[in-house]
């Protein structure tokens, strides 16, 4: 895939970069290494006070990257300022937090005699180089989320973005940079996926994150397990949304819409599968159909659009062969269903019942606005529905009993269950999944000492 803006509302290539050649990386490789060596000794609020720099400078300028991350993947221009404001603010939240949550650690004090020491403690060091390869449609956010705890715990960054957002990729190593981190801290590197697995082989890189598909994330676990590296993975989702007969059902309905064609419905974390208990089946359906087929379809440029184009001409093709399938195998069409004849990768809004197991689009993600109704008889057949598959990232539940919600959050397997709203990241909230969705957890401080050397220091008596 050639590294190239290529505008997704009319197909046109804006854009196009030469990938770094050998000596190029390998004088990134030194410099990331180097910086490393000095940075990993600065104080908390050094790096503390270059992170509200850069969080001030995103405020400042959220509106022009938002225009440049619309014109690489299409998002809706509403949507990329308010994704540009929240990596501001987790900036600053991570700045404030970090200390405390990296704070040196004392084990009880019985532990220690016990051991046979006078004093002990556990402390958080920084691992080094850490790789990050990330996906397009949260250029921003996914990067962001990973490189402010992992600044601020002391290690450096390198960036593989994905190949479609390369002036977003080169305007995060350029703010980093203005507000003040060293070169070397944080640096995107211009290559195709092809050069992720030597990079990840090279002994200065210490650990990776990885959100991405699962094939890519099977090529960096099998890398690093080979190198006896740390990986954390974000591989995507198909996030039950359950509604149950005591939920609200107007506002669950209304809720439904925007979970499912966020992002112009390319998000892991949107609900994609929806799960309605037989007695409210009819009322939400209605609702839910009416609401997805009013949405307004247009330039992502405009601020009255709803939902712009997919990021990409292979995207489309996928979703529409997922379509496609289930609808030869007997799926009903509630609306969409047919791609617009427009330059550009645009797809409508789609519901689609009746689905059956033997359908692809069961089993894997749809990674657009295409939305699957079921029907469950009562709470055992909604999560027997909701587990039936391979991803595990998160869940939404809407209902009013109490004894509901313990079941839900007992035994969906997912790595969050949201009750009566839709999925959302904060930084205060770990988020991962399980199964296929991957290991491992970003954000809060799980997120910040996943790339920490956990150490052990004890003191003789």
């Amino acid at each position: 895939m050639p590294i190239a803006t290529v505008n997704p509302a009319t197909g046109e290539t804006l854009l196009t970069f030469e990938a770094l050649d050998d000596d190029e990386l390998e004088r990134r490789l030194q410099l990331a290494e180097a910086t490393f060596r000095t940075y990993r000794t600065t104080t908390f609020s050094h790096r503390a006070r270059l992170m509200n720099r850069a969080a001030d400078l995103l405020d400042q300028e959220a509106d022009a990257v938002a225009q440049l991350m619309t014109t690489e993947m299409g998002k809706p221009l509403t949507q990329a300022r308010a994704e540009a404001l929240k990596c501001a603010r987790a900036m600053r939240w991570y700045a404030e937090r970090a200390p405390g949550l990296l704070a040196d650690e004392e084990p009880a004090a019985a532990d220690v005699r016990d051991s046979g020491g006078a004093r002990a403690l556990v402390r958080y060091r920084p691992l080094g180089p850490v790789l990050a390869v990330m996906p397009w449609n949260f250029p921003l956010w996914q990067v962001i989320r990973f490189a402010a705890p992992a600044l601020l715990a002391g290690n450096v960054g390198l960036l593989k973005h994905a190949s479609n957002v390369p002036q977003t990729a080169l305007w995060l190593e350029d703010l980093f940079r203005r507000a003040g981190f060293d070169d070397g801290c944080f640096q995107t590197l211009l290559v195709g996926s092809e050069a992720v697995d030597e990079i990840l082989r090279d002994d200065r890189v210490k650990a990776a994150t990885l959100t991405g598909s699962e094939p890519a994330g099977r090529a960096v676990a099998a890398t690093a397990g080979e190198m006896i590296k740390k990986t954390v993975l974000e591989l995507g989702g198909s996030d039950p949304y359950i509604v149950m007969p005591s939920a609200d059902l107007g506002r669950a309905a209304e809720l439904a819409v925007t979970a499912r064609v966020q992002n112009n419905g390319q998000s892991c974390i949107a609900a994609k599968r929806f799960i309605v208990h037989r007695d409210v089946y009819d009322a939400f359906a209605e609702r839910f159909v009416a609401g997805m087929a009013a949405l307004t379809v247009g330039d992502p440029l405009d601020p009255a659009t709803d939902v712009g184009p997919l990021a990409s001409e292979r995207g489309r093709a996928d979703l529409e062969e997922l379509v496609g399938d289930a609808r030869r195998g007997g799926a009903d069409v509630l609306c969409g269903g047919e791609r617009p004849e427009r330059d550009g990768w645009w797809y409508p809004p789609t519901v689609l019942a009746g689905i059956s197991r033997a359908m692809r689009i069961h089993r894997e993600e749809a990674f657009g606005p295409v939305a699957t109704l079921y029907r469950a008889g009562d709470l055992d057949e909604a999560v027997l529905i909701a587990n039936d598959t391979p991803f595990g990232l998160s869940s939404n539940v809407w209902t009013r009993e109490a004894a509901e919600v313990d079941r839900f959050v007992r035994d969906l397997e997912a790595g969050a269950v949201y009750v009566n709203g839709m999925t959302a990241s904060h930084p205060a909230f770990p988020f991962g999944g399980v199964k296929r969705s991957g290991y491992g957890r970003e954000l809060s401080g799980h997120g910040i000492r996943e790339f920490c050397n956990i150490t052990t220091v004890w003191h003789g008596a």
